[in-house]
């Protein structure tokens, strides 16, 4: 039987980043690829990003949490999901600081006086075997890619960064202007990113305001990407056009990211909201194939 037959789960969001939480903290069992893809269907709690819970490996941390696409492959890093978990795992035990431990390593969250959630995303990696890319660039602030004719590219010239998943990131003077649901796919599957990238669209409004849209890993398009908002801000700042501390609007409202000169860690800052619970149906496991 399907780990996720009966299971009860949460779902909850953070700026429309639609997040699904699952508690395996007693249990020792894994989530298929074909699993999670069925949990995300329309009959399941359809989702960005799917957190599953599972006792510490790491002293004085929370839990260990994998992080599931809803297309059932693994994500290294998620800013509103983990958002999403600090705030329950705040609920259950009353504290305001907490740290978790994810493929992309230790992640620390903090409860602000307003309520809203930090998260430490920790360090950007900018080379490129560590995004990683297919091939060697030694400056990743521009790398040579474009989509569309040679002599007039529709998209062109991206940054790239790793914040525990990699990001393209394409400048330009309007996010909306674009067929991202057509692009994305293609260059998310590009052969320069051998493990597929995040791609998203930003525009720098001011030095401390940049509206960005996702095509995001594995999810689609997305109301929000915390992990992209970061890789933006920071790829800005690197480009030297915007300040280390920025509000980065998305289509599901705004995120605060600052990258700390002190230790060169991005924090993010927004607010995360619950929506529903519910136990998943035994039955949708069996239909797609799912069931052990």
């Amino acid at each position: 039987m399907s780990a996720l037959a009966n299971h009860a789960f949460v779902k909850m969001n953070g700026l429309g980043n639609e997040i699904v939480v699952v508690d395996f903290r007693g249990k020792a069992v894994a989530i298929s690829a074909e699993e999670a893809r069925a949990a995300a269907g329309p009959k399941g709690a359809p989702y960005d990003q799917l957190m599953a819970l599972y006792a510490p490996r790491t002293p004085g941390t929370a839990a260990f949490v994998r992080i599931y696409n809803n297309d059932g492959s693994e994500a290294g890093a998620c800013g509103n999901g983990m958002r999403c978990i600090a705030s329950l795992i705040a609920q259950e035990t009353g504290a305001d600081k907490m740290r978790f431990e994810t493929k992309a390593g230790l992640i620390s969250c903090w409860k602000g006086a307003d309520g809203r959630f930090t998260v430490d995303m920790g360090k950007p990696r900018f080379k490129w075997d560590e995004i990683p890319l297919a091939e060697e660039f030694r400056d990743t602030r521009v790398i040579e890619l474009q989509i569309g004719p040679i002599d007039k590219p529709v998209l062109h010239s991206p940054s790239v960064v790793s914040m525990g998943n990699p990001h393209a990131i394409f400048w330009v003077d309007d996010v909306e202007a674009y067929d991202l649901a057509r692009f994305g796919p293609l260059l998310e599957n590009h052969p320069i990113f051998p493990e597929r990238a995040n791609i998203t669209l930003a525009h720098i409004k001011t030095r401390e305001h940049i509206i960005i849209r996702t095509w995001e890993r594995g999810a689609g398009l997305t109301k929000a990407c915390g992990s992209a908002a970061c890789a933006a801000v920071v790829a800005a700042a690197r480009y030297k056009r915007a300040e280390r501390k920025v509000t980065v609007t998305l289509p599901g409202g705004d995120l605060q990211v600052e990258w700390r000169a002190s230790d060169d860690h991005v924090l993010m800052t927004g607010p995360v909201e619950f929506e529903s619970e519910g136990r998943f149906d035994p039955a949708l496991f069996a239909a797609q194939g799912a069931a052990q």
